[in-house]
């Protein structure tokens, strides 16, 4: 069974292989919203984009990322800033199906000036 590695929370869980990354997140008590996310989101539909996470390592070890969630990601005005650098490994946490070992970052930081925009 794989292994996802929550960083932040210092906490590993072992799913089913397959399994949604949201849904099992939400099991094992890891708060992937933000803010009033917590309340207000899409209940795992991929709209709001809220529930988004960094995969650390292991990207090899997820479902590849559907049209839908690049278009999300590219057109959401946080997640554009957001997945600047990051393009393969930001991920919506309910359109990522878990195949294998993985380390994921929740509630990643948003770079909104770039990695060189101070000088």
């Amino acid at each position: 069974m794989p292994t996802v590695k929550f960083v932040n929370e210092k906490k590993s869980i072992e799913v089913e292989a397959g399994a949604n990354l949201r849904k099992e997140a939400m099991k094992a008590g890891i708060e992937l919203y933000p803010g009033m996310h917590r309340y207000v989101n899409c209940m795992g539909f991929g709209q709001c984009a809220s529930c988004r996470v960094q995969i650390k390592k292991g990207d090899e070890n997820v479902s590849p990322q559907g049209m839908f969630e690049k278009v999300r990601l590219f057109l959401g005005p946080v997640t554009f800033f957001a997945r600047l650098g990051h393009e393969k490994d930001l991920r919506l946490a309910c359109q990522c199906q878990v195949q294998g070992d993985i380390e994921v970052e929740t509630q990643p930081p948003v770079n909104w000036h770039g990695e060189k925009f101070w000088g």
